[in-house]
């Protein structure tokens, strides 16, 4: 796989090295777009469906719901867009290698002492002959999310987990940790 890195962005969006080209910049806005509309509708569900239910509630809307909003913006803008994380609690959101390796640089960056909030990385990636724009935009664990992925999890939260995710790892996490992230790929045609 030959990596051609194009920036990578160390705080708040928008940053862009000063060698990205316009159309590099363009497909850098495009995703944080994307993903802010990815992440306000999934917050949006998720504290309704905590408001209404409860956190043994909210844990279909990660398992059903995450998934369709992911599909409904891959269908909308012709990309793949998904989520992905270094402890998966969905297995179907197994990390390429590509991605794999930026969730490996988050997680050194918020071991020296980068606030995981704003944290974001883009680059061109051409494999087998395709050239794809690649994207993704880390998850920091907040408050609500310790809930379900903390290390303090309720009985009832962890029941209800061991019932819709049988192997999952997403636990044990810390207020500030990289939960994961937001990915998007652009083909370039």
């Amino acid at each position: 796989m030959k990596h051609i890195v194009l920036a990578t962005l160390l705080s708040a969006l928008p940053f862009y090295s000063a060698s990205a080209d316009t159309t590099t910049k363009q497909r850098a806005a495009e995703s944080k777009k994307v993903v802010k509309e990815f992440m306000g509708q999934l917050k949006s569900e998720l504290q309704f469906s905590m408001k209404a239910g409860g956190p043994t509630s909210a844990i279909s809307v990660c398992k059903d719901r995450a998934p369709a909003i992911a599909k409904d913006l891959s269908n909308k803008y012709g990309w793949t867009v998904g989520r992905t994380s270094l402890k998966l609690r969905n297995p179907e959101n197994v990390p390429d290698a590509w991605e794999a390796k930026v969730l490996k640089s988050f997680e050194t960056r918020k071991n020296t002492g980068e606030n995981v909030k704003p944290m974001a990385h883009f680059e061109e990636v051409t494999e087998n002959g395709n050239s794809s724009f690649r994207f993704m935009k880390a998850i920091p664990m907040g408050k609500p999310c310790l809930v379900c992925h903390g290390d303090n999890i309720s009985a009832e939260v962890s029941l209800k987990l061991k019932e819709a995710y049988p192997n999952d790892k997403a636990t044990g996490f810390k207020m500030g940790d990289v939960r994961g992230a937001f990915s998007i790929s652009q083909p370039i045609k």
